[in-house]
């Protein structure tokens, strides 16, 4: 296996379906943080939805559409990152990213993040990096904020999640700016 380092005790790790039973114990402690948000993290309430949830993001890292990768603070599962879109072709990706309250301001989310931009758009060659938020997520917001994206638009009443429909904001920075340096650059 192997390990991007993040910061000292932190390192970015891929998620795997063996890794379930760590997975779903992760997301019983991130709850508060997840459910609100993130429709996937809702459903993954057992251990077989756990897997499940892992086994997709597996299929779509061998069809090239998708990845998630785990956040470990000194060795434990905190957070995590994901591509939730990855198109080759069209050049456009998404990147979600999710923590419990031990993985909370340490500045891990955004090295992560900026790990997962740097890959898209410098490694791969992609065009665009797009963040799609809940308008009522202001950290998630941060993050596009920090990650130096443009705001593209808010889509009003986009999605439905626990019943509530929620206006989405999509956020983004193109390969150009990142280059250029406009967008947050690893260090």
């Amino acid at each position: 296996m192997y390990a991007v380092p993040l910061a000292d005790d932190a390192e970015l790790t891929p998620l795997e379906p063996w890794q379930a039973v760590e997975f779903f114990e992760h997301m019983e402690r991130a709850r508060g943080n997840t459910d609100p948000w993130i429709p996937w993290a809702t459903r993954s309430t057992d251990l077989e939805s756990a897997r499940a949830t892992l086994q997709g993001y597996a299929d779509r890292q061998a069809a090239d559409t998708g990845r998630i990768f785990g956040i470990r603070l000194g060795g434990t599962l905190v957070g995590g990152v994901m591509f939730v879109h990855f198109d080759a072709a069209t050049g456009v990706c998404e990147i979600g990213a999710w923590t419990e309250k031990d993985g909370e301001g340490r500045g891990l989310i955004s090295a992560a993040v900026r790990r997962l931009i740097d890959y898209a758009l410098v490694e791969r060659g992609l065009h665009k990096v797009e963040w799609w938020n809940s308008s009522g997520n202001a950290r998630s917001r941060a993050v596009a904020q920090r990650m130096g994206m443009h705001h593209d638009g808010t889509m009003r009443e986009h999605v439905l999640h626990n019943g509530v429909r929620q206006d989405y904001e999509v956020w983004s920075v193109l390969a150009r700016e990142w280059r250029a340096g406009e967008g947050a650059q690893p260090g």
